[in-house]
């Protein structure tokens, strides 16, 4: 199973023999490889009923839920790794889930689309809306309710009390873009987050 650069990045960050939960999985593919390749168990939770069917096909334990208001349903630590991938831009209530899921587990792995890129910047400076690989929407059609910067979610972690342990700046194929890599805010199309409490 091929899975894209992010994800296969974040597979990586995720520790062998696991449990893990999976916020906004869609069809489950990254859940699906970490249980066959990396040994974990776990559980997806997905709103979108033809995703949770996929998921399903897919061998995936997913549970139709919605996280801006179902994630007490989980007990806290009840897992040991919490992933939210290219997701929490698309929620209503980000800072809410993002407390959720540290109350779940005392390691999270987030990732989020920077919408603070220069060509992003430029877009809007021309009077257009951003589109890229990470935003390939028009305004109309996007799921993206909340539009951040790095800068902006790294406030946020630090007032919820997130420690960020690791961030991984990506490019905009998604692919690592390395430790010496600057001004990540203007160049990165996304980043990947491990957070701790």
């Amino acid at each position: 199973m091929s899975l894209r650069p992010d994800l296969a990045l974040i597979a990586h960050l995720v520790p062998n023999d696991t449990r893990v939960l999976d916020l906004g999985c869609g069809d489950g593919t990254l859940l699906a490889h970490l249980i066959a390749e990396h040994g974990c168990a776990g559980t997806g939770v997905e709103i979108d009923p033809q995703k949770v069917l996929a998921a399903v096909a897919a061998g995936v334990p997913v549970m139709e839920l919605d996280l801006d208001s179902d994630l007490e349903l989980f007990a806290s630590e009840s897992y040991e790794t919490v992933v939210l991938s290219r997701t929490v831009q698309t929620l209503l209530r980000p800072k809410v889930v993002l407390r959720e899921m540290a109350r779940i587990s005392g390691r999270l792995i987030v990732s989020v689309p920077n919408f603070g890129l220069l060509q992003h910047r430029l877009r809007l400076l021309r009077g257009r809306m951003p589109m890229s690989k990470e935003l390939p929407h028009y305004w109309y059609e996007t799921p993206n309710l909340r539009f951040t910067t790095l800068v902006e979610v790294e406030q946020l972690f630090a007032e919820l009390g997130l420690v960020i342990d690791q961030r991984i700046n990506l490019s905009l194929a998604g692919e690592p873009l390395g430790k010496r890599f600057r001004a990540a805010n203007l160049r990165a199309g996304a980043a990947v987050y491990v957070l701790s409490r």
